[in-house]
């Protein structure tokens, strides 16, 4: 039997969920992938994560919202204030998204650009 793709996991997880949740993952992980041509598909810890050159966001699903956590989301700027959990991490933030919750689909992509270009620069937070 062959492993599963990545990619064929989140697949999987999508189809499980076969509530609002596995509809706003999916509609998310569309607006990831068409963000940066660069984002490749990984499964860890049970989770989708988007990568490029490191982690740059993984979403996560929980009983009342789903959760998109940038790894560097404390270092990415934030001019529409998307960034709404994890505000005290030293290097991480979040955007709970809730069921009727509106999506500021261009400010989104955006940020994930903006978290892969960080990624691509390689800097080191001082």
């Amino acid at each position: 039997m062959t492993e599963m793709t990545s990619s064929q996991k989140i697949d999987n997880l999508l189809n499980d969920l076969n509530d609002w949740r596995g509809k706003l993952l999916a509609r998310l992980r569309k607006l990831i992938l068409e963000s940066s041509p660069d984002l490749i598909e990984d499964w860890k810890w049970e989770t989708p994560v988007w990568i490029h050159k490191g982690n740059v966001v993984a979403g996560g699903v929980f009983k009342d919202h789903v959760k998109l956590n940038f790894f560097k989301g404390a270092s990415l700027p934030d001019p529409k204030k998307l960034f709404n959990a994890g505000l005290d991490a030293k290097a991480t933030r979040a955007i709970d998204i809730h069921e009727n919750d509106k999506i500021d689909e261009a400010a989104l992509k955006e940020l994930v650009r903006e978290a892969v270009a960080l990624n691509s620069a390689g800097k080191k937070k001082k």
